[in-house]
């Protein structure tokens, strides 16, 4: 091999890491709505396992949202761009009861929160 093929090997190599850490660790869409007393919020998680993908509630009324994968090396890889973790923070725009009725379910790759507003009260009728 030359040496001109052998750097541009190089340089496409260093790219392609580069590339790859930049798509690990990605952001995911969110949409964050009220409903009924409850701040609901829904984020795109597609490919994750829900054992590992974890959320709480900061002191600062932040939310926030993290999961992990495992990325399978093996194999000719030709594009790879699924992120093998996420983080995100989100401040949340009302306060929510910490200790309130909060539900997470994780469904067809989508993550919905429901979190009781502060100063909200539902009432059941019987």
């Amino acid at each position: 091999m030359s040496f001109s093929g052998i750097v541009k090997k190089e340089i496409t190599k260093r790219v392609e890491d580069l590339t790859r850490s930049f798509y690990e660790s990605a952001l995911p869409p969110v949409d964050i709505y009220e409903e009924g007393g409850y701040l609901i919020v829904v984020a795109d998680l597609a490919g994750f396992n829900k054992t590992n993908i974890h959320a709480r509630i900061t002191p600062q009324n932040e939310l926030v949202i993290e999961a992990d994968r495992e990325i399978s090396e093996t194999g000719t890889k030709y594009l790879t761009q699924r992120p093998k973790s996420i983080r995100r923070v989100i401040s949340l725009p009302v306060a929510v009861k910490k200790d309130g009725e909060i539900t997470g379910k994780y469904e067809n790759g989508v993550l919905t929160l429901r979190f009781p507003v502060e100063g909200s009260a539902t009432v059941k009728i019987e």
